[in-house]
């Protein structure tokens, strides 16, 4: 009976565009040319199709706050600034989705301090990490049934400390719908 005052919202970003990709290989100047032959007169649709995005970004209500003031997991196995992505594609009749999914690595962890990128430090052990590790990742395969998980902290500086706790629940999770790779970006810039 209360449906019809509840409003839905999302704290997040929509953006929805029509784009129209060209695939044709030949330059504007060859299609005029008098030596070009004529072709045969095809569905605009075919020369230039028209593609419906939209990207919709919606972040996560659990354990949001600003950065270096909210990091890690909680003892429910929410992350830190959680953020969901998804991209939809529509063309001729199909849509696709791409979804991609971001936060704070999933161990207790924190950066204390007023500076400038403060040092990280963990805050609990590695028992105490797994039942929460756990917890976050079974509520994302629930939802998305296999995951690429991308670490992105730094592996050789003052964030080690963080992606060697997480590679390491990862390990202990061991569980084959994960897929691990360490990119570490700081290496090609």
């Amino acid at each position: 009976e209360v449906d019809f005052w509840i409003i839905p919202i999302i704290q997040g970003f929509v953006q929805i565009e029509e784009l129209v990709v060209n695939y044709s290989e030949s330059s504007d100047d060859e299609k005029s040319s008098p030596e070009t032959p004529p072709q045969e007169s095809t569905c605009v649709d075919d020369i230039h199709p028209t593609f419906l995005v939209a990207l919709i970004s919606r972040r996560s209500r659990h354990r949001a706050g600003m950065r270096y003031k909210r990091r890690g997991v909680d003892k429910n196995g929410n992350v830190a600034n959680y953020v969901e992505t998804e991209q939809l594609i529509h063309v001729h009749n199909h849509t696709l989705s791409f979804v991609q999914t971001r936060g704070s690595v999933p161990v207790f962890w924190s950066q204390v301090g007023y500076r400038y990128n403060p040092r990280p430090r963990l805050d609990k052990s590695e028992n105490e990490t797994v039942s929460c590790f756990r917890a976050h990742f079974e509520e994302q395969l629930k939802n998305y049934k296999k995951q690429v998980i991308i670490n992105l902290v730094d592996q050789t500086g003052r964030e080690k400390i963080i992606g060697d706790a997480y590679l390491k629940q990862v390990l202990l999770y061991n569980n084959a719908n994960l897929t691990y790779v360490s990119f570490d970006f700081h290496e090609h810039w």
